[in-house]
């Protein structure tokens, strides 16, 4: 039998089964359709009724905090997390958990920090920066994405776009700023440093923004990490056992050592619990070096998080030198032997020029759609679907205030502080 009669045989019987099923399998493709409009038509409905503020931070001159205190931001802003999403929530509502946006902006005019937050958290967000950054400034501001065509890539611009997520699973850590802490000032290094250099080196029509889309999740996601740490310490977990079961392995497990006795020493359940232990001191320094930080990673509040990355220039003079210099600072973060962060593949504003390969079909019409979408996706903040976890003090790193040793010249900081008036100042 050729393979030509093979093919139309199967397809005879395919469409047999289909002409007996119709009635049911078609309900069911029309129900999964129906489903997806449903809910993305509600939960855009929704996204249109909430009301959002853009807060630009101004920092002071002379600040000496180190990310610890950010660590302390984030902390506090976990407490837009108040329940769990309920299926009326979801399916009859259309919401979704709340989340916000740090955004650290950089062009020809300097580089700016920013939080995008609902307007109902406004005085959550204001009140955990000040807590820790009393001399800062914090107003609401234009939002600088309009500053740019509504459109783009255009005959004048080109960009670069795509999000980072972690390689690893969400346990593992990056690498964070108590690593490049030192006692003293002159020989600590601020994590930050790199991309505010770069950014403040920008020429007139560039720009570099950085999006940190942040969610905060209930603690159960710790359950992920407390089973990876189980796995690699392989460490058995005993369900408990009720008072019959107890006694019936306990007869089988004294009548197998029982036979056994002539050929093998006894067995008892409470000689695993000590090969475990022995297990450990076995282990080598980096893989309790691992161990430790998954446990410190998972003793920390967590937040759903992505990082957006968009780059955009003239396109009689787009320098992906700055693209590099931007992946450059971003991999101080990354380690070998936990985590990092990578590309996004399907976020990625490049398809391969290889001709002979499926992927480089349609190439430029796939490229130039990428790039509007990222930069939709930008510009509406959207939550990614693809997102990693990390915990705060993860978030502190990557997204803080730069020490005053970090001299970026266009780093917009206040030239003086706000006082307060005195208490007995007359108001008539």
């Amino acid at each position: 039998m050729e393979f030509g009669d093979f093919a139309l045989g199967v397809g005879r019987i395919v469409v047999q089964i289909f002409s007996i099923s119709w009635w049911v399998l078609l309900p069911v493709g029309l129900f999964f359709i129906w489903h997806h409009f449903w809910f993305w038509g509600l939960n855009r409905l929704w996204r249109k009724k909430q009301s959002w503020v853009l807060l630009e931070i101004k920092i002071p001159r002379n600040i000496l905090k180190t990310p610890k205190a950010m660590e302390n931001v984030f902390s506090a802003l976990h407490a837009m997390y108040i329940r769990p999403m309920g299926f009326e929530d979801i399916y009859f509502k259309g919401e979704e958990l709340f989340w916000f946006t740090c955004e650290l902006v950089g062009y020809a005019g300097g580089v700016s920090f920013y939080i995008r937050c609902l307007k109902g958290f406004r005085n959550l967000v204001e009140s955990a920066v000040y807590a820790e950054y009393p001399d800062a400034e914090l107003h609401e501001a234009e939002d600088y994405t309009e500053l740019m065509p509504n459109v783009l890539p255009n005959d004048i611009y080109d960009l670069w776009g795509n999000d980072f997520i972690l390689a690893k699973e969400n346990p593992y850590p990056i690498r964070t700023y108590p690593f490049f802490e030192a006692n003293v000032d002159e020989q600590r290094l601020d994590p930050v440093a790199a991309i505010t250099e770069v950014m403040s080196r920008l020429k007139e029509g560039e720009a570099i923004w950085l999006q940190y889309l942040l969610r905060p999740v209930p603690g159960d996601w710790k359950k992920e990490g407390e089973e990876l740490r189980d796995k690699m310490m392989e460490r058995k977990k005993e369900k408990p056992k009720g008072l019959l079961e107890g006694i019936v392995e306990g007869l089988v497990q004294f009548l197998k050592n029982l036979s056994l006795a002539t050929v093998e020493s006894p067995n008892w359940p409470g000689q695993e619990k000590k090969e475990e232990k022995f297990k450990m001191l076995h282990q080598s320094p980096g893989e309790k070096l691992i161990l430790e930080g998954i446990d410190n990673k998972i003793s920390k509040l967590g937040f759903e998080a992505a990082i957006r990355f968009i780059y955009i220039d003239r396109q009689d003079s787009f320098s992906p030198a700055n693209i590099s210099a931007v992946f450059g600072a971003i991999r101080q973060w990354n380690t070998l032997d936990m985590n990092a962060f990578k590309q996004l593949s399907d976020t990625v504003t490049f398809v391969t020029s290889r001709k002979l390969t499926i992927q480089s079909w349609f190439r430029k019409s796939r490229v130039y759609l990428k790039k509007r979408l990222i930069y939709e996706m930008y510009k509406l903040r959207w939550f990614p679907p693809k997102h990693s976890v990390l915990n705060t003090e993860e978030l502190a790193t990557i997204f803080h205030f730069p020490l005053v040793t970090v001299e970026a010249p266009l780093l917009r900081r206040l030239d003086s502080k706000k006082g307060e008036p005195p208490s007995n100042l007359p108001i008539e």
